[in-house]
């Protein structure tokens, strides 16, 4: 038994203004039957989606639920709250024979349940109904027996795991301990109660001046004098008939599971994080217990609390492995995410949730397994993102968030990528697809998250043909631009890209750096960063026979204006673009891209102080500013 969709109708986030209408819901989400891990930005949902479930089934911990003015949607007056639950046994479809609907005909028919939940305000006062189950939309009252193998197990974020674990009345370890077949049911005949009983009497003889073989203690008479002192009192205050009874309190199996506290063997003052895993593992046992016939459905928000990444990922993995059980998890950690099979998560965003499994977006089957290995903990932050930049390197991670910073500082954005939310994606690769079609829905509603995918042209200038001596008939071959339509093959790469909130971007021109070298002002600064990288090499390898060349020389003192003007020398500039990128990026060998895009980025902070030395007529780099503003919203 599990639940397998939630419907919601102007529960908090999920509303909508139009008229209540049963047949529109304005959240309607499936849950897999195993882990469901809830992620995405803070306010999109998440917490939502776990207080619906659990208004509608409570749960374990004897929380004080109920329905508030700030559940209902922005000045609606009726919320809904619907339940499907699906693969009940026959042992667990018992318990709801009066409630029951079924699915299929002949031999494949199948129970489902069905909850809803309605509440309205009239004349400013909340009028709950109650939890009703059945197959059409008013339903049957479902009585206080029935609910009661419904209840849902629950930790609250943040817990305060400290205080859950110590003993005190009604602690959430004796909870757990009662509902185990261990203790249930045994409340007079458990062993332990004998125990209690007779340590109980060992203290009562204590305080007689005995040492609980009837033998009278000489040595160590305190608790009998405290004990006569007392009496002494009480008598005067009453009559000589009265005498105090000094035992530890009731010995009932109830309080004595109270008396209990969970900790891990050997180990003392451990924290917090030693804690959560150890209350989680008690959670886990209660969900687990034997001979029960309710659903085993536990609620974790923000599991990453007091746990550092490695934890995190050991935690997950584990749970991962459970059987028979559901879980329903809300997060915040990409280290959680980047661990976390695609078909188990769900993204909450634009005041909707979005589960990744293989019937929903348009990923192939085969681009599962590949996301799964290739997600890492710096790609994951993708699924908590506003926007998103998808970028082939590191080249394009190292300069846009440059770019975007002096464009935001020279007022021609209105937010940085920063506050807009905007998580760069380098893939390694122009596999794009593979990772955007995360964002690709089978259906409507379709992901209002707008993903910018910046690729290169990919077509050789006519230089690199001249260079390499490239004949004619070879020319499409070795993918020369003068080869091309360049419209039609910019817009067929467009084409292959562009759905639903999809945007491509791709430069006019060969390469990212290419571009650069093109810009009548940026090409200059992409030059200083290539003298600033080998004037790096060169101290990498000094070999210490000249000691006025030791250490690395800023680029305040390595002339590369005279250079700069030595190598534009009766060029044009193409030739200028062409012979940056051959000789310094493609030939040279020892200059990685990472590195000059590196200075690059911190050149631009401090080189440009206008918009006009950027923002040009027929600018090569155009591409980068529209994808930039398209993701962040500007």
């Amino acid at each position: 038994m599990h639940l397998s969709k939630l419907k919601l109708w102007n529960f908090r986030k999920f509303g909508s203004n139009e008229e209540f209408n049963l047949d529109k819901p304005h959240l309607n989400l499936d849950f897999t039957s195993g882990l469901n891990v809830l992620i995405g930005e803070n306010d999109s949902g998440k917490t939502a989606i776990i207080d619906a479930i659990k208004l509608v089934l409570k749960t374990h911990s004897y929380e004080w639920l109920r329905i508030e003015k700030d559940d209902f949607h922005y000045n609606s007056t009726r919320l809904r709250i619907e339940l499907m639950f699906k693969d009940l046994s026959d042992d667990e479809a018992k318990n709801f024979t009066e409630w029951l609907s079924w699915e299929g005909t002949g031999e494949n028919i199948i129970p489902t349940l069905k909850l809803s939940y309605d509440a309205n305000i009239n004349n400013g006062r909340i009028i709950p109904s109650d939890i009703k189950a059945g197959a059409d939309d008013i339903g049957y009252l479902l009585t206080a027996g029935a609910r009661e193998f419904l209840k849902v197990t629950y930790l609250k974020p943040l817990r305060d795991v400290k205080t859950d674990l110590v003993p005190k009345k009604n602690s959430r370890l004796s909870q757990i301990f009662q509902e185990h077949e261990a203790f249930k049911g045994k409340d007079e005949s458990h062993h332990l109660v004998g125990i209690f009983k007779s340590f109980n009497n060992s203290i009562k003889e204590y305080f007689q001046g005995k040492d609980g073989q009837e033998n009278i203690l000489v040595d160590d008479k305190n608790g009998k004098e405290l004990k006569d002192e007392i009496d002494k009192h009480l008598k005067s205050f009453f009559d000589r008939t009265k005498e105090t009874d000094i035992k530890v309190s009731e010995g009932k199996l109830k309080n004595i599971l109270e008396k209990l506290e969970l900790l891990i063997k050997d180990e003392v003052n451990v924290g917090l994080g030693t804690l959560n895993r150890l209350f989680m593992a008690s959670e886990l046992l209660h969900l687990n217990k034997k001979n029960w016939d309710g659903i085993r459905l536990g609620l974790i928000e923000e599991l990453e609390a007091h746990l550092h990444p490695q934890a995190q990922m050991q935690v997950i993995e584990s749970l991962q492995n459970q059987n028979n059980l559901q879980l329903i998890l809300t997060t915040h950690s990409p280290n959680l995410a980047s661990k976390v099979g695609l078909n188990n998560l769900i993204i909450c965003t634009d005041s909707y949730a979005f589960p990744l499994g293989k019937k929903y977006t348009k990923l192939k089957e085969s681009d599962y397994p590949f996301l799964e290995r290739f997600l890492d903990v710096t790609k994951s932050n993708l699924f908590f993102a506003k926007g998103l930049i998808f970028v082939e390197g590191v080249s394009e991670e190292l300069i846009l968030p440059s770019l975007t910073d002096k464009l935001f500082e020279l007022d021609y954005l209105s937010n940085d990528l920063t506050s807009a939310s905007v998580s760069i994606i380098p893939i390694g690769n122009t596999a794009f697809l593979r990772y955007s079609k995360i964002f690709l829905r089978n259906h409507h509603p379709y992901m209002d998250i707008p993903v910018s995918i910046v690729t290169d042209l990919d077509l050789r200038p006519i230089e690199f043909a001249l260079k390499y001596n490239i004949p004619n008939e070879k020319k499409k071959e070795k993918n020369i631009i003068t080869e091309y339509d360049v419209v039609n093959f910019k817009n067929n790469k467009i084409d292959n890209f562009e759905k639903q909130s999809l945007k491509a971007f791709i430069g006019d021109f060969w390469t990212l750096e290419y571009c650069i070298a093109l810009h009548p002002f940026l090409r200059k600064i992409l030059f200083k960063s290539i003298v600033q990288c080998l004037e790096e090499i060169r101290a990498d390898i000094y070999d210490g026979t000249k000691e006025s060349y030791k250490g690395i020389k800023p680029i305040s003192q390595l002339d590369y204006e005279t250079k700069w003007n030595a190598f534009i020398d009766g060029k044009t500039e193409e030739q200028v673009a062409f012979d940056m990128m051959y000789y310094f990026i493609i030939d040279n060998k020892k200059i990685s891209k990472a590195m000059i895009a590196m200075y690059f980025s911190q050149f631009l902070k401090t080189d440009i102080d206008s918009l006009e030395q950027i923002v040009i007529a027929n600018n090569p780099i155009e591409y980068l500013i529209n994808a930039i503003k398209y993701a962040a919203r500007n």
